[in-house]
């Protein structure tokens, strides 16, 4: 999925699961309600747990705090508005993980559509998936240096494409991202319905409101501006395309049993 993160998209949903197993929490994707004491037998500490863990990135820094929310993740969605769907379980952690090959993996916020399509394609996953899945941008925030070039013009700096970006929100974005900004500040993705998950960002995208240049290309190119207005106008249709690419998203690279998967101890680290 197309977030970096500060940006944290979806496609992170399937890394509770290991989570999940090692603590022998089991959530019940098909049920309609939730209750306060849901793991009282299976895990009667988890509220302590990820209080703690959540406290203690707010205190470090607050726009870490929401990539330690994984047991919450759908709960999120659902609340924002978002969409909600079975998971399939039984992906187990690989033994070798590195930034290099994470970063590889990623789209850059500066990508073509192009370069979007290969990396997706690359993948499985089609541009109607691309496009979908880039939806995930309508919550969450990025950091100033993933669009400070869409902001100013820098001497000596390599050219680089930017798509047009309203005049207004140029201004509004260069007050919170002044030259001299601060790495810890963040901006929202959609500014406009920042708190729901909803088709909002594909709004954003024909306003020329689009904050990365990866996201605003959608619009900008031809090729993808249709399936954008698509979905801008059919919030329906662009969460039956979200759900349909996040299970594709779901069944890549899957391990599920040898000698080189297992269910870790602690997720930063192989056992």
């Amino acid at each position: 999925m197309r977030t970096r993160q500060g940006t944290h998209g979806g496609g992170r949903v399937h890394a509770m699961e290991s989570a999940a197993e090692t603590t022998d929490v089991v959530v019940d994707m098909g049920a309609k309600t939730t209750r306060r004491n849901y793991y009282a037998k299976t895990c009667p500490n988890v509220e302590a747990l990820v209080r703690g863990a959540v406290t203690q990135k707010l205190q470090e820094t607050f726009n870490a705090a929401p990539g330690t929310l994984r047991l919450f993740f759908h709960d999120c969605f659902v609340r924002a508005g978002g969409p909600s769907y079975p998971v399939e379980l039984g992906r187990l952690d690989g033994k070798v993980g590195t930034r290099a090959v994470v970063k590889h993996s990623l789209p850059g916020a500066g990508f073509s559509l192009d370069q979007l399509n290969k990396l997706f394609a690359a993948n499985g996953l089609t541009q109607t998936d691309m496009i979908a899945l880039s939806g995930g941008h309508t919550i969450g925030v990025t950091h100033c240096d993933k669009f400070v070039r869409r902001l100013y013009t820098f001497k000596g700096a390599r050219p680089q494409y930017s798509p047009p970006m309203n005049l207004a929100f140029l201004r509004q974005m260069r007050g919170t991202c002044p030259l001299n900004y601060s790495p810890a500040t963040v901006a929202m993705l959609d500014a406009v319905t920042p708190n729901r998950f909803d088709n909002g960002y594909y709004q954003t995208l024909q306003q020329q409101k689009g904050l990365l240049s990866s996201d605003q290309v959608l619009f900008a190119d031809r090729r993808s501006r249709a399936t954008v207005n698509h979905f801008a106008s059919n919030q329906t249709a662009f969460f039956d395309a979200f759900v349909a690419a996040m299970a594709k998203l779901g069944r890549i690279g899957v391990k599920t049993a040898g000698s080189d998967a297992e269910i870790r101890r602690v997720c930063t680290k192989v056992n």
